[in-house]
């Protein structure tokens, strides 16, 4: 009963011409299938059955409405503005001609159910852009060049074991600290030891 409350609350307190969309909307979320929970994730409306099936929010000039899984379902009637997860599958919602008709939104929000009673789940993101290259300062690099042996021992580093030195002096506060790290990053990498030596065993 509670959230069912808070959704109550969530669409009275939106903008004025928001509150018929989102109530519509909603009716037609129970419309489509009467198994369907309501929840506010993330402060806003959710519909959930086996997982999340669609949500919705209003803003102060539009609302939306998405589909958790919208790049999965088939858009047969074109409806998708927003073909990723993102808020609103629908675009900008400022009034009821931007809905589509009650079918077709009925028809959508079955699809989406049918894949989580199906379990079909999103396929993974991918990762951002392999891991960025890691900068290297230019005085880090002139200093290598001076000691070939450091040299070396870095440019065979793991990318962490790397990044754990260039981090550790472009954290430096003063100048003479970071010199000061500059000649013991030096030192340790000729001796072929990592940034992190002293606390591996």
């Amino acid at each position: 009963m509670h959230t069912i409350v808070q959704v109550d609350q969530y669409i009275i307190n939106s903008a004025e011409f928001a509150i018929p969309i989102l109530d519509h909307l909603r009716n037609l979320v129970h419309k489509a299938d009467a198994r369907i929970e309501e929840k506010i994730k993330w402060g806003m409306p959710f519909f959930d059955y086996k997982g999340t099936v669609c949500h919705m929010a209003s803003f102060k000039h539009h609302c939306v409405f998405g589909f958790w899984k919208g790049s999965l379902l088939k858009d047969e009637y074109g409806i998708f503005k927003e073909r990723s997860e993102a808020m609103g599958s629908l675009g900008k919602i400022t009034s009821f001609d931007d809905l589509p008709s009650d079918e077709i939104l009925i028809a959508y929000i079955q699809q989406a159910i049918q894949l989580n009673e199906d379990n079909i789940k999103l396929p993974p993101k991918p990762r951002t852009a392999e891991k960025k290259a890691l900068i290297v300062p230019e005085y880090f690099v002139e200093a290598l060049n001076k000691v070939p042996k450091a040299l070396a021992v870095f440019q065979n580093f793991s990318p962490s074991n790397k990044k754990d030195y260039v981090s550790w002096l472009e954290e430096a506060k003063t100048e003479a600290t970071r010199t000061k790290r500059l000649e013991t990053t030096l030192e340790w990498l000729a001796e072929g030891k990592t940034r992190m030596w002293k606390y591996k065993k």
